[in-house]
């Protein structure tokens, strides 16, 4: 039984295999605009999938990486972006999030950077704000490969070798 891809997996993934730096959409100028990849597959994943929870349990017990880069990038690191839970009637959706903001009530906000598939009325693009809590991932891109995106990995696996393979060579650890 084949494994659909999530909308932000799709996004992600058809980013890392075009070539196109995943998160290119950072560098979107003042209108905020973010389009998303319609043509990127969706990872359906179960929230009792151990592989995923552990990728995300990996993934918040290395956010200090994130922060760290975050907060004063080396000029080879851009692209800092944060997967993010919503509540949804389904239970939820995990979508990547950029131009990341601290917000001085401790909160953050961003962008969504995929088309959200659970959330009606929100769209690729919208500003949303969240708690640290809810972020179950982070990646940037430093000389052009990805550094976290812990629960991309998981993913690897539903595509097809030549994909997982590009998308492999394109991360690397932090």
């Amino acid at each position: 039984m084949a494994t659909k891809l999530s909308q932000p997996m799709k996004w992600v993934v058809l980013a890392a295999i075009t070539g196109v730096s995943v998160f290119g959409i950072l560098t979107i100028g003042p209108t905020h605009e973010v389009a998303a990849q319609d043509r990127s597959p969706i990872v359906d994943v179960r929230t009792t999938d151990p592989e995923m929870n552990a990728a995300i349990a990996r993934a918040r017990g290395t956010l200090p990486t994130f922060w760290a880069s975050y907060e004063a990038p080396k000029p080879s690191e851009e692209g800092h972006s944060l997967k993010v839970r919503f509540h949804t009637r389904k239970g939820g959706e995990h979508i990547w999030i950029a131009e990341v903001k601290k917000l001085q009530n401790g909160g953050y906000s961003g962008f969504f950077a995929n088309q959200p598939r659970d959330l009606p009325g929100k769209r690729a693009g919208d500003k949303v704000e969240f708690a640290e809590a809810d972020i179950s991932d982070w990646m940037f891109m430093r000389n052009g490969k990805i550094v976290g995106g812990e629960t991309i990995k998981p993913t690897l696996k539903s595509l097809p070798k030549a994909d997982a393979d590009a998308l492999r060579a394109r991360m690397e650890q932090p």
